[in-house]
């Protein structure tokens, strides 16, 4: 293997560094630094509002959450880093209406995003806001049609879009170097196993665990301690394992799944597919379970899902059991096939191409990811930054990367509905398909109102 960087990949970083740099560079004369509030201080919430203190042009005025316990949390981290003290918040609405932010962070579970956002910028604010955009394809439309209306920059987390290597990867196969595009294949292979309930146990008393599910569905309560490290939180929906349970996400098709089919739509240029269909369920993990006393997950262990576009088909797959790296290069990513060779595009270990022609090099290119959460958020800030002060599009602009969103959200739709749907992406709807469409949004929980 040669590890080496072409014209084409240097070009494609240095062009990035300029379109980064008059955003950097384009300052506010008065010296004001942006009122900045995080709704959401969980673990990656405090990943996105580290970088928002780094740049030195925020001053962090408000926190939000519903967990006490992470409010103190965060609070501490940013006493620590600029000498702040932050006023808390447990109602994102009383935060809104008494701080006035510039930005707003949305760093909360998947069923949160769509209210704080769309109340965050018809308040005057920009926003940051965690993908997957929504929970149901509907709350995205709304959030879209709110950011349009407001006139307010809103960018999605999908930092993927700023990393160095997939830059130059996206550059790479839009030059024409692998040829013509067949066929994607997007993957995430974790291990795991049979799936032991937990008990419902008392809500802390740091806890509103009534506003934390919200207009979601009121589950028992199986969480742990956010300040204890060495907590088997995984298993359990607060803190960290909200993702697995349906109610307030969608699994890792959700979760995962949303950076790759991002990363197929950004590379290709293509907007949606036009017919979906998707397989899954829990032979390994087992049943889910919910009682009064005790309950588990119920997102699938695997799931299999195809995208149909005009000039070629994508697939997700994913499993949360035999847990290695069979597939070369890394257990997470995307595969494109085209007629000159294969492109895989990964995380940590950056994107290789395999050439057709075996007596061509094999390419590769290394990540270059930032401590300590090894992903890219700094430069997706410095690119949020920089609309607020030019005006330009966002680089994860919520307009594109509700199309990524969609695209999960209808695999799991077809999943549910164990058949094919078809997409009409111009009017947000199944084609012909009323049960489908049932799909694209739920109920809230009384009290709350779905948006529109």
């Amino acid at each position: 293997m040669i590890n080496r960087r072409s014209f084409l990949t240097q070009s494609a970083i240095a062009a990035t560094a300029v379109s980064f740099a008059p955003h950097i560079r384009a300052q506010d004369k008065s010296g004001k630094k942006l009122r900045t509030v995080l709704v959401g201080c969980g673990w990656w919430g405090n990943n996105i509002l580290r970088e928002a203190m780094a740049s030195a042009e925020c001053s962090i005025v408000a926190l939000c959450d519903v967990d006490q316990r992470q409010l103190d949390a965060t609070q501490e981290n940013v006493t620590a880093g600029t000498g702040e003290t932050p006023k808390q918040y447990r109602d994102y609405r009383e935060l809104l209406a008494k701080e006035k932010p510039d930005i707003a962070i949305i760093g909360t579970p998947d069923h949160w995003h769509a209210l704080p956002m769309i109340a965050a910028v018809k308040a005057g604010a920009h926003v940051y806001v965690e993908k997957p955009i929504s929970h149901t394809v509907l709350e995205g439309k709304a959030m879209v049609a709110a950011a349009r209306a407001t006139g307010r920059v809103v960018q999605v987390g999908t930092h993927r879009r700023v990393a160095p290597h997939n830059v130059s990867g996206r550059e790479f196969i839009r030059s024409g170097k692998l040829g013509e595009l067949g066929m994607v294949r997007c993957f995430v292979h974790y291990g795991g196993g049979a799936e032991k309930p937990l008990p419902t146990v008392e809500v802390p008393k740091e806890l509103d665990w009534e506003m934390w599910c919200g207009p979601a569905p009121l589950r028992p309560y199986n969480g742990g301690d956010p300040r204890k490290k060495d907590q088997a939180w995984r298993g359990a929906i607060h803190p960290r394992g909200f993702r697995s349970y349906l109610d307030y996400a969608n699994g890792q098709l959700g979760d995962w799944g949303i950076h790759w089919l991002d990363q197929v739509l950004w590379i290709t240029g293509e907007r949606a597919p036009s017919t979906i269909f998707s397989s899954g369920g829990r032979p390994i993990a087992g049943a889910p379970v919910l009682t009064p006393n005790e309950q588990t997950s119920d997102a699938p262990d695997h799931q299999l899902a195809t995208f149909k576009f005009d000039k070629f088909d994508v697939q997700w797959e994913h499993r949360k059991f035999a847990g290695n790296p069979t597939d070369k290069g890394e257990n997470v990513g995307a595969y494109f096939y085209g007629t000159k060779g294969v492109f895989h595009m990964g995380w940590q270990r950056g994107w290789t191409f395999y050439p057709s022609n075996d007596k061509d090099p094999i390419l590769h290119e290394d990540a270059k990811l930032n401590a300590p959460d090894e992903q890219n958020i700094k430069e997706l800030w410095a690119d949020f930054l920089g609309a607020i002060k030019t005006g330009a599009k966002p680089i994860a602009d919520i307009g594109e990367v509700a199309l990524a969103t969609n695209m999960a959200l209808l695999g799991m739709a077809s999943m549910k509905l164990g058949r094919s749907i078809h997409w009409d992406a111009d009017k947000w709807e199944c084609t012909g398909d009323a049960e489908a469409n049932k799909l694209l949004r739920r109920d809230y929980r009384k009290g709350w109102e779905y948006p529109v």
